[in-house]
């Protein structure tokens, strides 16, 4: 019994660590898909965290500090789509510099909320019977409405929409192929903004959820280097939206992990513990060395960090 009631702590703090993950690597899943790779998630985390405290702070509002954290992430975003999607400026050096401007930017705004708590935090939900299930109940059913959203919605709905609709094949066509998709009469240049907009505005929420979920208060470490994670993930995903969940839910274990076991007094240092999810970022980087090795298709768009040059 005491370990089954390890393994649900386990999972429930898997769940609220995981949610940043799941909501940067769906997006970014999205631009991947269309071609542009978005170097730049951890500015817009730490920009979208720090514009969700700033307005829980002035308006008491989760619906518009939530809003706020999108909107931010939406605003860079379109700065970032024209740099690469119309300027044609690569990919890889926007990123790092958008990176730099969105931690930079959120360090100066949040220097007067430095160290104070968030006030306002989504409340948690109950679902009737079912959270009321011994042990893992309480675990899977007793959280936060943005967690479900994470774990659940948005990779469900991002799925449908790349798999089953219109414009998803379109967006699937441009990633491997743009010239051979605006041959058929697909718009290649709006739907790769698009893509890039709804990446950076799922990154903003990430940073929302960070503040007004699992931690809140503001700090200038505490990004942490989840942006980073998530760009991971979205290949240990194999670039498919369903399957961020569980790598999401993957990286929240290692992460709870490093925080119960300091929990439980074991006497390894707790740096090690920190460092689990950054040696597991590290690891997952030879992935596609070995799915090559095997002869396994990577599921890695073709055109992905190439920019389109309307003929």
């Amino acid at each position: 019994m005491e370990i089954l009631v390890i393994i649900a702590n386990l999972l429930s703090s898997a769940l609220l660590a995981g949610g940043v993950l799941a909501l940067a690597g769906v997006g970014e899943t999205v631009s991947e898909r269309a071609g542009v790779f978005n170097l730049g998630i951890e500015g817009f985390i730490a920009v979208g965290a720090i514009a969700a405290v700033a307005t829980a702070a002035a308006t008491q509002s989760l619906v518009l500090s939530t809003l706020a954290a999108g909107m931010s992430g939406v605003a860079l975003g379109l700065l970032f789509g024209l740099s690469t999607v119309v300027l044609r400026v690569d990919q890889v050096v926007a990123g790092l510099a958008f990176t730099f401007i969105g931690t930079g930017l959120a360090f100066w705004l949040g220097a007067p909320y430095a160290g104070k708590l968030v006030t306002v935090t989504y409340p948690k939900l109950e679902f009737p019977l079912l959270s009321d299930i011994p042990l893992f109940g309480e675990a899977l059913f007793n959280h936060e409405a943005p967690i479900y959203l994470a774990f659940i919605v948005f990779p469900i709905a991002v799925h449908l929409v790349l798999f089953h609709t219109r414009l998803g094949l379109s967006i699937l066509a441009i990633g491997e192929n743009p010239d051979a998709a605006a041959a058929t009469g697909i718009s290649v240049i709006p739907i790769r903004l698009l893509c890039v907009v709804f990446g950076c505005l799922m990154s903003g929420l990430a940073g929302a959820y960070l503040t007004l979920v699992f931690i809140p208060n503001w700090s200038e470490t505490i990004v942490a280097g989840r942006g980073w994670i998530a760009l991971t993930l979205v290949i240990f995903a194999g670039y498919k939206p369903l399957n961020i969940s569980m790598a999401a839910l993957f990286f929240g274990l290692i992460t709870a992990f490093g925080f119960s076991a300091q929990s439980w007094g074991w006497t390894v240092p707790s740096v090690i513990f920190s460092a689990l999810p950054y040696v597991a970022t590290l690891m997952i980087m030879f992935l596609p060395l070995w799915r090559r090795g095997r002869r396994r298709r990577t599921m890695r768009p073709a055109s992905l960090g190439v920019p389109y040059f309307r003929e």
